[in-house]
This record gives structure tokens, C-alpha cells and sequence, in this order.
């Protein structure tokens, strides 16, 4: 993905204009961030996804409440668990990143 075909960019826009520039907290989103090189040994690959509802935005970083779902319940997503992880990616490490639907209900088991 190009910067021109990230969502809300244009080559005759700001250049330097990205979308997490206008997200708000309490929005969902994913971001596509690159990993550390000690991160990237480990899991084999250089980029990672993060799916979560923003907390926060700021020149430095995009912090994000962590909302994947998917999958048996876990870390922050049962009645008992402790709340969900903040994730903090720094803005130089983000490679893309988009607005998606909240999370379906959960159907009963």
C-alpha cells in the first residue's frame, strides 16, 4: 500500500497528511506497524497487525486498546480477566492503518 492509497490521502492534499492524524478515541481501527529487528528475528516477519479502539493520538505515538476478538475469550474479554492491553505504537514504526466496523456481538455458546 502506497501513501497515496492510504485512507483520506491524496497526492494533491497535504503531503504529509495520514489517517491516524484524524482518528478519535473510541474509534476501531488497525494498524500495520513494522516490528523491532529483535521482534521481527522472533516471529519471522517484519510487520505485524494491531486491532483496537483508540485511546490516544499524539505526535509520537498512537496508543491503542487492544480489540482483536476472534477466537476462545481472552486476556480482557471475560468477566474475570483484567482489562484489555494498551498497545503503543510509535508513529515512525506505523506503515498503514484504517477505520474498521466495531466487533460483531458474541453469540451465545
Amino acid at each position: 500500500m502506497t501513501h497515496d492509497q492510504r485512507e483520506g490521502s491524496s497526492a494533491a492534499g497535504a503531503a504529509d497528511a495520514v489517517p491516524w492524524d484524524t482518528w478519535v478515541p473510541g474509534t476501531r481501527v488497525v494498524v500495520r506497524r513494522r516490528l523491532e529487528d529483535d521482534e521481527a528475528g522472533a516471529s519471522g516477519t517484519p510487520l505485524t497487525d494491531v486491532i483496537g479502539v483508540v485511546v490516544d493520538v499524539t505526535p509520537e505515538a498512537v496508543t491503542l486498546r487492544e480489540d482483536a476478538g476472534g477466537g476462545p475469550p481472552h486476556r480482557g474479554h471475560g468477566p474475570h480477566d483484567p482489562a484489555p492491553v494498551l498497545v503503543v505504537v510509535r508513529r515512525d514504526a506505523v506503515v498503514a492503518g484504517k477505520v474498521v466496523p466495531p466487533r460483531p456481538p458474541r453469540r451465545p455458546a
